[in-house]
């Protein structure tokens, strides 16, 4: 019989993945990856059903029931270094550099898909597959023989954006049962076997509180300025702001501003009008390739640059083998250096990168 390690976080998708999986006859394990080490340290702001944060242990021991009431085993693995050398570095690393970091795309490559079915397998946890409640599905390019990751048939919760950094080893053990099913489906299924996180919340945000409780940088003074260089407020700090922002400048005009540029050599926040907020095309770098071992020459395609949007079409313009030129047939509002632009061809998910550039 088949073993199927799954990622228990005590929510309802992987509860119901778990449940789908024995219900289809695999002999199922599950596990939480403990990923919270700040002893001590409590959210001093925000909400809970984050993805990180002290309600981890609350979690924990909901997985834990839920595990009892499915009747598999259980256990925590402790992937609190790899967490926070991996995915917390990025983050402060990439704020600290006047970029927009994605945590999530990160977590899942090398921790979730990564450290913890290899931290299970080294404390001797044996398992075949290792599954999770990702609203994706997987298939093969039968033309080269790679694996595919295929968005999910609920194109509002498709959460195939978070997964293009898997490599093909990491894929060839994944199974995702939730991606032919809407989220009311999988409600529904919770309620018919009366587990009580039928009704539980989704995962809001990577972070439940405010992010500078993480990056823990010094206050320091600059400049809110137009794109003429014009002084129109002061900042203390330009990691404060995002690109795109709208609210909480701190400055007025005429109509509305928005974060257009953070300069971090300058300490300097670039703001500008609505019209000043579309670009045409952006430089990817850092690429990860799924169905395809990659382009020699302009191809179309479908791109996200943001995992709550829709793909929209764009030619993917090769520069070298490290970086991706992406041409959108239409201007894109507020293209964010650091988030990941992914590629599709329909429903199959090409690859994708690192935005490191907007043009």
């Amino acid at each position: 019989m088949t073993k199927v390690l799954v990622g228990l976080s005590g929510g309802v998708d992987s509860t119901v993945a778990a449940l789908l999986l024995k219900e289809q006859g695999y002999e199922v394990i599950g596990a939480t990856m403990s990923v919270w080490g700040k002893d001590g340290m409590a959210v001093q702001s925000g909400h809970k059903n984050a993805c990180y944060g002290p309600d981890e242990i609350e979690n924990i021991e909901l997985a834990r029931e839920i595990a009892g009431s499915l009747d598999i085993p259980y256990h925590v693995i402790n992937c609190v270094e790899k967490y926070e050398s991996i995915v917390l570095e990025n983050f402060k690393s990439e704020y600290k550099n006047g970029r927009t970091p994605n945590p999530c795309v990160w977590c899942n490559a090398y921790v979730k898909f990564g450290a913890l079915p290899d931290m299970a397998k080294a404390v001797g946890i044996e398992f075949d597959k290792f599954a999770t409640g990702h609203y994706a599905r997987i298939g093969e390019n039968k033309d080269n023989g790679r694996y595919q990751i295929i968005r999910g048939i609920n194109s509002k919760k498709d959460q195939s954006y978070f997964l293009y950094r898997l490599k093909q080893e990491q894929i060839s053990r994944v199974m995702l049962p939730l991606g032919k099913y809407t989220k009311d489906e999988i409600r529904t299924i919770a309620r018919e076997n009366n587990f009580e996180v039928a009704e539980k919340p989704d995962s809001q945000d990577f972070y439940g509180g405010d992010y500078n409780e993480l990056l823990n940088f010094e206050k320091k003074e600059g400049n809110i300025i137009n794109t003429e260089g014009k002084i129109l407020g002061k900042h203390k700090g330009f990691w404060n702001y995002t690109i795109g922002q709208r609210k909480g400048l701190g400055v007025s005009a005429s109509e509305a501003l928005y974060v257009l540029e953070l300069k971090k050599d300058t300490n300097e926040v670039v703001v500008g009008f609505a019209d000043k907020t579309f670009n045409k095309s952006l430089v990817a770098n850092n690429l990860n390739w799924v169905s395809i071992e990659g382009i020699k020459e302009p191809v179309k395609a479908q791109v996200k640059i943001r995992s709550t949007q829709q793909p929209v079409e764009a030619t993917l313009i090769p520069q070298n083998n490290s970086e991706i030129e992406v041409v959108f047939d239409d201007l894109q509002k507020s293209i964010a250096i650091g988030q990941s632009a992914v590629f599709y061809d329909g429903d199959v998910l090409l690859g994708g990168g690192i935005i490191d550039c907007v043009k």
